[in-house]
């Protein structure tokens, strides 16, 4: 849940389907939280305030950045992020991008994220 925080800027790299989803819930229960302490403190208009507004823009360049690495992880190239800009079509596509599962083995981003050591590989060698 935490470990897209620790890989704030590292844009390199893949990053397995529960990764992305557990900083997703992360992302969305820490938004709900703040919006319901500024709501108590009456630091909140229209939903939001100011500890939301922090909190997002905390969030945000993580949230890019699990979101480029997941993209990796299915072998895609970040710009297919680009798809937001395409309303319903796009935010539809990236969300079955999202859900799919990696590419088994190494890709050209990195290491399976499921198995870095590439034990499957070894595996398929021998058999």
């Amino acid at each position: 849940m935490l470990l897209p925080l620790r890989r704030y800027f590292e844009v390199r790299g893949r990053s397995r389907r529960m990764e992305y989803w557990m900083f997703t819930l992360f992302s969305f229960v820490v938004g709900i939280a703040t919006s319901i302490v500024d709501a108590i403190i009456g630091l909140g208009w229209d939903g939001s305030g100011p500890l939301n507004l922090i909190a997002s823009l905390a969030l945000l360049i993580p949230g890019f950045t699990v979101a480029f690495r997941r993209l990796h992880d299915i072998d895609r190239s970040a710009w297919w992020m680009l798809l937001v800009f395409l309303p319903i079509i796009g935010w539809i596509w990236l969300f079955v991008l999202y859900v799919s599962d990696g590419t088994p083995g190494p890709n050209r981003f990195g290491p399976d994220p499921k198995d870095p050591y590439g034990s499957a590989d070894i595996d398929q060698v021998f058999s």
